[in-house]
């Protein structure tokens, strides 16, 4: 192993393999992760029932990184918590901590940055710096759950960044975050959103892990989805969706299409049938989200407009809902903060 390797990137089966490579027992595995990912260890030396050897050890052998709060705004509408990490490099990622009936939903990110391009995001304005570590994206849950003594019930991968774009750490999050040694979260309380890179669905659909595939699409049109986002250059919608049915095919889990309404961009009648006809066949759940503000763009909506979208696309058959208004009080959409912190 590396010296520079963080040990919370560690699968268990990569810690059985260092435990079997210094002559360890492979129970010692087990210790050390329940250390790392139930007891929330904040160092080596914190693993008490370890022998010294074996401490000094891992201290030579790995890092110990951690991200830490360097801002936490509470809404006082809806309890929406937003965090601003920074991490080891100085770099900075936001965490969005949402209350619902059925519990507490974090949205996480998986890049410092993102370099998609999407012409309505903030988080693509200040330019991408590097994927985060498995480690970097877990330590989100567990220092969010840390400052605000709430428990994280499922996980959204939707942040700043493309998941997809960033594809090994994110899988090797997966296999630690559901591992039951480990924190033991079933990924079917896991979603993950994407722009759309088409060939790493395949890849995704392939590992059949069970979460929930969220499209970020935003219009039904080639043109004008190339206009918003420039991955449609890279993948028009036809091989998008052909993407989503085989995603389907072989898991079984309906997919969730996210619309980012712009008055006068996506919200006629006919991007509506246009949208409806595309999702004809498939299970498929649309959440309509009215655009956020960002100072660089003069793109706008509001939530009655939404509701307007919302009910014309179930008028003609669609299953739509407008998503929730989370932390507007706050700026909770992601990218905002970690500019302006930036900035300033």
């Amino acid at each position: 192993m590396s010296p520079i390797t963080d040990i919370m990137s560690l699968t268990l089966g990569e810690l059985k393999d260092f435990a079997e490579s210094i002559g360890e027992k492979p129970f010692r595995a087990a210790q050390i992760f329940k250390w790392l990912h139930q007891k929330r260890a904040g160092d080596f030396d914190a693993m008490t029932d370890l022998p010294l050897q074996l401490r000094e050890r891992l201290k030579a052998e790995f890092s110990f990184g951690h991200i830490k709060p360097v801002k936490i705004l509470t809404s006082a509408s809806d309890g929406t918590v937003k965090l601003l990490f920074e991490l080891c490099d100085g770099n900075h990622v936001e965490t969005v901590l949402m209350r619902y009936e059925h519990g507490d939903s974090l949205c996480v990110s998986t890049q410092a940055g993102c370099k998609m391009g999407c012409r309505f995001c903030a988080s693509t304005i200040a330019g991408f710096k590097r994927n985060l570590e498995p480690c970097e994206i877990l330590g989100q849950l567990y220092e969010t759950e840390r400052a605000t003594g709430r428990k994280v019930s499922s996980i959204v991968l939707m942040g700043i960044g493309e998941p997809l774009d960033n594809f090994d750490n994110v899988v090797k999050f997966l296999q630690i975050l559901s591992t039951p040694e480990g924190t033991d979260m079933s990924l079917r309380h896991v979603s993950l959103s994407t722009c759309g890179l088409v060939d790493r669905i395949y890849d995704l659909a392939a590992l059949d892990l069970g979460l929930t595939l969220s499209i970020s699409l935003h219009s039904p049109y080639d043109k004008k989805r190339s206009e918003l986002m420039p991955i449609n250059n890279r993948y028009h919608i036809p091989e998008l969706m052909k993407a989503c049915r085989d995603y389907f095919g072989r898991t079984g889990r309906r997919i969730s299409f996210e619309y980012a309404l712009i008055e006068g961009e996506n919200d006629s009648y006919d991007d509506a049938k246009a949208l409806v006809g595309l999702m004809k066949g498939m299970p498929a759940h649309i959440n309509v989200i009215p655009v956020n503000k960002i100072k660089e763009r003069s793109y706008r909506s509001d939530r009655g407009s939404a509701q307007r979208f919302c009910r014309l696309l179930c008028s003609l058959g669609a299953n739509a809902t407008v998503r929730r208004t989370l932390g507007a009080d706050i700026n909770a959409a992601c990218g905002q903060l970690r500019r302006e912190y930036e900035e300033n």
